[in-house]
């Protein structure tokens, strides 16, 4: 039986993820910046469900259209910074998600869901500070386009991939 925990994030245009993951490249401390810019759905989900989870998200994906998201403003996470995401498709698909799966879920993954990315963390609140005020000054909002999910298997350090399903293009 696999105990690996799986993470649920949002695939997003290549633009978009450009620009997060270049932020966090520059913003979060090299040793401890061991993934990709993400939007997490869900932090821990069953690895022993891999298989039931891979074939739903498969059938999901391929009932949806690719949609967008604002990002409308930075948030401060206390010891670092995130951009906030704003998406109503988001929130319906993330809302369906956790009903499917709410027998799964643990207490951090059934709480209330405000999609962010991270892209500065555990660093002095003073640094964290001065970085979200830095980057309020020149912030303007911007939208992406969410393609798809990918599914990562946990394993202490960097993810591994255990699955990507992309969305129809919108018509």
């Amino acid at each position: 039986m696999n105990e690996v925990p799986l993470i649920l994030t949002l695939r997003m245009d290549e633009t978009s993820f450009e620009r997060f993951d270049g932020a966090r490249r520059r913003f979060f401390p090299p040793e401890r910046n061991l993934i990709p810019a993400h939007v997490t759905l869900f932090h821990a989900l069953p690895g022993a469900q891999e298989p039931t989870i891979v074939r739903h998200l498969s059938d999901l994906a391929g009932q949806m259209d690719m949609f967008q998201f604002t990002v409308p403003s930075l948030r401060s996470l206390g010891r670092g910074v995130a951009y906030e995401i704003e998406s109503p498709p988001l929130l319906a698909l993330r809302r369906a998600l956790a009903d499917e799966w709410r027998h799964w879920l643990t207490p951090q993954d059934a709480q209330g869901y405000r999609p962010h990315v991270t892209i500065q963390n555990k660093v002095a609140p003073d640094e964290a500070r001065a970085l979200l005020e830095t980057l309020r000054a020149g912030f303007q909002p911007f939208e992406g386009t969410a393609t798809g999910l990918l599914l990562w298997r946990y394993r202490g350090g960097p993810w591994e991939r255990a699955g990507a399903f992309g969305f129809n293009a919108a018509p």
